[in-house]
């Protein structure tokens, strides 16, 4: 596929989903090498189902077919169900020379046409021979961006006492809500952890976490606090809370935000009662706490930790396994359609 010594050309496909952008940009910076961000949207016809579709461009707009052009590259990384169609057609267009790579997994139908898919093992797959299983989904938080990020941050955090415990609300999903009566619970064990403690919190909603909850939760804070709402003015200090927490809380209603909070090395406890998560995230929580990156939220600080978590290091080694590439040189530089 790759001529000896040759330097491949890597295209990472970006869609319109905040978490497949952060697993496949998360693979392809882990990779270490030169790529190009592809940014792809979709018309109607991209909801249809892949065996619809089949390995085709048809759900794409005007603007992402003409990104998708000759000279065609060797490896393409991507997430999510609807950029199989066009990882697929990426790799016909190009004879079957390039090497696909599905973050989750893109449906049945073409599967056997991608060299390799990497899944959450909590999601239960069937073995297949292309078939990679990591813990917890891939990511952009890397040891490079936390330590940018608290140099950035610590000024403003400063007269926080510590330690300092980051709180990540998620919220409602589409089968199990977020109640206020939950976010009453959180903030009152968070603040009891940090009064413990003598510390304070550093808190931050999400989109999903809704108003009402978000007040309540805020509402139940009674120690010092840095509080960031969904949608407030001003830079989003999420990186620098995980970077600068002496230990985080989660909500479990996210495999991305867990995940993410297992990149650090600090303490990870996740809020995850049973009317809140699906049996799925069950399964990822149990992984977790068995690997030893996370503890259930009891609302005890314990200062321990673990080594930081990312499956986009354990999917890009494979994928230089199988191609034969350098090891890497972080940073790993990027493009946005060729441009550098």
């Amino acid at each position: 596929m790759l001529t000896s010594g040759s330097a491949p050309c890597i295209w990472a496909l970006a869609d319109d989903r905040a978490g497949n952008v952060s697993q496949s940009l998360g693979i392809a910076m882990a990779l270490g090498l030169p790529h190009t961000i592809k940014e792809i949207r979709y018309t109607a016809a991209g909801r249809l189902p892949n065996a619809v579709m089949g390995a085709s461009f048809g759900g794409l707009t005007a603007e992402s077919r003409a990104a998708l052009t000759a000279p065609w590259p060797d490896l393409v990384i991507a997430a999510g169900r609807r950029t199989g169609p066009v990882a697929r057609a990426i790799k016909q267009r190009n004879d079957g020379h390039t090497f696909l790579v599905q973050s989750m997994h893109p449906g049945s139908a073409g599967a056997d046409e991608f060299d390799l898919i990497a899944v959450p093992r909590h999601d239960r797959r069937k073995p297949a021979v292309n078939l990679l299983e990591v813990i917890g989904a891939p990511h952009r938080v890397t040891a490079e961006r936390l330590a940018e990020a608290a140099r950035l941050w610590a000024p403003q955090f400063a007269a926080l006492p510590t330690p300092r415990i980051a709180v990540i609300v998620g919220g409602s999903t589409r089968r199990h809500q977020f109640t206020e009566a939950m976010a009453m619970e959180l903030g009152r064990q968070t603040s009891a952890m940090a009064s413990s403690a003598g510390g304070s919190l550093l808190v931050t909603t999400s989109r999903r976490t809704g108003r009402s909850p978000a007040a309540a939760l805020i509402e139940a804070l009674s120690v010092p606090q840095r509080v960031h709402r969904w949608g407030d003015a001003g830079d989003n200090p999420y990186m620098g809370f995980l970077a600068l927490a002496d230990a985080i809380v989660v909500t479990g209603d996210s495999v991305s935000m867990c995940s993410e909070a297992c990149a650090t090395s600090a303490p990870v406890y996740i809020y995850a009662p049973a009317s809140l998560v699906s049996d799925k995230h069950a399964r990822l929580h149990r992984d977790l706490f068995a690997s030893g990156y996370a503890r259930l939220l009891e609302g005890r600080f314990d200062p321990w930790n673990h080594p930081p978590l990312n499956a986009a290091t354990a999917i890009a080694a494979v994928i230089r396994e199988r191609l034969s590439l350098p090891t890497p040189t972080p940073p790993a530089p990027s493009a946005f359609d060729g441009q550098t």
